[in-house]
């Protein structure tokens, strides 16, 4: 019998992680747009000396959630605190499992009274259908599907484009014909551009100071050449697909926890509801660290750098088990800087016959949609986990993001980072036979950037979203 839903195909799973380890996706697309516009290099480095064009309008789900009950059901299923939320802003919405563990994050945009738009990956717009569908709460949900999975690619509802850089604002002043507004991060407002009514959210995804604009799809083009126009004299670079994932070794955001849905009975109820070619039947996982409990790969708000979310003011699904986990222990989120010597030897093993090192592609090395990696300690302890990889132009060297336990996590600390799959390799079409092999690196901050760090962090991924 075919499966119908995520429940039935894990009934015929003996070992989750062999499962998903095993599957033949490899890491998330990011369709829509060239691989690369100019040289990945180039385009990496434009977003701390120039200015960017990241046109998001491809790969992410969008969720317009609508009703009276809108606020309130958002509010049951979020970590985050409501308080204060209006119209014309936005949040980071981050919801848990009913064991306290992270089923994803969106942002959130408040739209208009009762009107809401998420912005993300599917897990997170997926629980929240769930919820509207089964809850009794009285609201609407629209999905907008990513392009991969739509059987109509160039027929979305919105386009969503990020102008981002040093030079952000030089080009926005040019593009609107008039000094752009001065708004909070993640508040929001309405601007012209093209002769389109755009709407604009104050971000800053690079690290530097930016905006993201949508409307209706019918009028991307022209707000697209506007914007092109406007940066001709101010080093704008459009960012391919290949470049744009590696985005985030910078600003030192995770972006793929895998969703803790996979175990507990009352997370059931929502297994047999979701589709067996949802995401989470598709998933694949990999890298270096391999358990036979799933539930060892589940992050919590504290590993992910979102322990300043967490917000008891209100009821929310998982809040007991978040009030339990909150004295600690954690994990800290860190960067770590890979010893370029290191990576070397493993670039190199390529040059030669017999055994090779995993292959470290540029400038990302994700090569699953939910990566893994041993971080070891003195004694070959494990000490962490390592969650995306790659190489930043702007920094000259190997990067990871990563999550430590908190007494090996001080910036200075040495630690090594594990790399390759054990036994050769899993079955995943990514995936060439090879050798594991140890990488040697620093833990440092994250955000990696000093940029990032000291103008961005602080106000968007902790101030703004509480």
């Amino acid at each position: 019998m075919t499966a119908k839903s995520l429940q039935d195909v894990l009934n015929g799973v003996d070992n989750i992680p062999d499962f998903l380890r095993n599957q033949q996706a490899g890491p998330n697309a990011y369709p829509g747009v060239p691989g690369e516009f100019s040289n990945w290099r180039d385009e990496q480095i434009a977003w701390q000396q120039t200015c960017v064009l990241f046109n998001q309008s491809y790969h992410m789900v969008d969720l317009l959630v609508e009703g009276p009950d809108a606020l309130a059901m958002l509010s049951s299923l979020g970590i985050n605190s409501f308080k204060g939320f209006q119209v014309d802003r936005a949040k980071q919405f981050v919801p848990v499992s009913h064991s306290g563990h992270v089923i994803g994050d969106v942002i959130l945009f408040y739209l208009a009274e009762n009107t809401f738009n998420m912005v993300g990956r599917a897990p997170t717009i997926e629980w929240v259908e769930f919820h509207a569908a089964t809850g009794g709460w009285d609201v609407r949900v629209a999905r907008d599907e990513r392009t991969a999975v739509r059987p109509d690619p160039q027929n979305r509802k919105s386009y969503r484009y990020q102008i981002q850089g040093p030079n952000a604002m030089k080009l926005m002043e040019k593009a609107l014909g008039e000094t752009p507004p001065d708004l909070k991060f993640f508040h929001m407002t309405h601007l012209t551009i093209g002769g389109r009514t755009v709407r604009a959210l104050r971000h800053g995804m690079a690290g530097q100071p930016g905006f993201e604009l949508f409307g209706p799809w019918e009028e991307k083009d022209e707000v697209h050449a506007a914007l092109v126009e406007a940066g001709a004299d101010f080093g704008l670079k459009l960012v391919g697909g290949r470049t744009y994932s590696s985005n985030t070794l910078e600003s030192g955001w995770i972006p793929s926890p895998l969703p803790a849905v996979y175990t507990g009975e009352e997370m059931r109820p929502y297994r047999e509801w979701l589709p067996a070619t949802s995401y989470e039947g598709k998933a694949s996982l990999g890298g270096s660290f391999y358990s036979d409990n799933i539930e060892d790969y589940y992050l919590t708000p504290w590993d992910l750098g979102y322990g300043p979310f967490v917000k008891f003011d209100h009821d929310f699904i998982g809040k007991e088990a978040l009030e339990k986990k909150q004295a600690g222990p954690h994990r800290k989120k860190v960067t770590l800087a890979l010893e370029s010597e290191d990576v070397i030897r493993v670039m190199s093993s390529q040059f030669q016959k017999g055994d090779r090192a995993k292959f470290f592609e540029f400038p990302s090395a994700v090569y699953t949609m939910h990566q893994f990696d041993r971080v070891l300690g003195a004694g070959g302890k494990d000490v962490g986990l390592s969650t995306w990889v790659g190489y930043s132009a702007n920094e000259g060297r190997g990067l990871t993001l990563a999550m430590l336990d908190e007494e090996h996590a001080k910036p200075g600390t040495q630690v090594t980072l594990l790399w390759g799959e054990e036994n050769g390799g899993s079955r995943k079409p990514t995936v060439e036979r090879h050798v594991q092999t140890e990488i040697r690196a620093t833990v440092s901050p994250a955000p990696y950037s000093e940029v990032a760090r000291d103008a961005y962090a602080d106000s968007w991924r902790t101030r703004q979203f509480g």
